[in-house]
């Protein structure tokens, strides 16, 4: 934290057991792997759902503890919830989501889903809804187009302090490449001067409408992230740049 400048905030993502990914065992504390005796030291990877309340409770207890300095010295920005491609809208989704706010009471949540079913015609305002009665922040995501684990960009702010749109690269090729060495490959995508035009007047208009806005390049193959974000500053401190489209 001392070798950032002193306006330099950090994102953090939650624990991937959380946010209900497959988690391997070999990724808990070690004391905590050997509380897994039984039938759960049988499995390879582990699940939210799965997992003993007592153990939940208290891999809980370490993540919040662990990102607390973060928080205390102001330089704790969001805690990044992304949810997988299985976690669809429904009554258990939005509990276990309550539940995570729950935990992180005093931290700002950001969720990100990758299921399109969230922004169909029948989630949509029911999803947009749901984070902004609990002032979560609406994550605006532009992926590959079409499909299955993504969803479309929806150019909505939830919380009026906070809007985050983070761009993966639109390489449709590899964005389920199960045979992936690294996320690199699958993000492997170098914006064009043209692409990051046609995104720039929507994010001014999110900048219209949140006190902050932050634009996250996850595109990280070698500089791609770097460059493009350079590229993108100079096309809006400019305000040359296509209108947007309407949806």
């Amino acid at each position: 934290m001392e070798l950032t400048p002193v306006d330099f905030v950090f994102n953090i993502k939650a624990f991937r057991l959380f946010t209900g990914h497959q988690t391997p065992q070999a990724a808990l504390p070690k004391d905590i792997q050997s509380e897994l005796s039984g039938h759960y030291a049988q499995h390879r990877n582990l699940y939210y759902k799965d997992t003993p309340q007592e153990i939940r409770d208290e891999l809980w207890r370490r993540y919040e503890l662990a990102i607390r300095p973060l928080r205390e010295s102001g330089k704790l920005m969001a805690v990044l919830f992304q949810f997988p491609a299985w976690v669809v809208p429904g009554s258990r989704a939005l509990r276990h989501i309550d539940e995570c706010a729950a935990r992180m009471d005093g931290y700002q949540l950001a969720t990100e889903f990758r299921r399109e079913l969230w922004f169909d015609d029948t989630h949509r305002q029911q999803t947009l809804d749901f984070e902004r009665a609990r002032n979560l922040v609406h994550v605006v995501v532009d992926a590959p187009p079409n499909q299955v684990k993504a969803v479309p960009a929806v150019w909505e702010v939830t919380n009026p302090s906070l809007a985050i749109l983070r761009l993966h690269g639109r390489n449709v090729e590899t964005w389920d490449d199960k045979d992936a060495q690294a996320a690199s490959d699958r993000f492997n995508h170098d914006y064009s001067e043209h692409e990051l035009g046609a995104l720039a007047p929507r994010i001014v208009e999110l900048a219209g409408q949140a006190l902050q806005v932050q634009v996250i390049f996850n595109n990280n193959y070698e500089d791609q992230g770097q460059r493009n974000a350079k590229t993108l500053g100079k096309i809006i401190s400019g305000g040359v740049y296509r209108k947007p489209r309407r949806d």
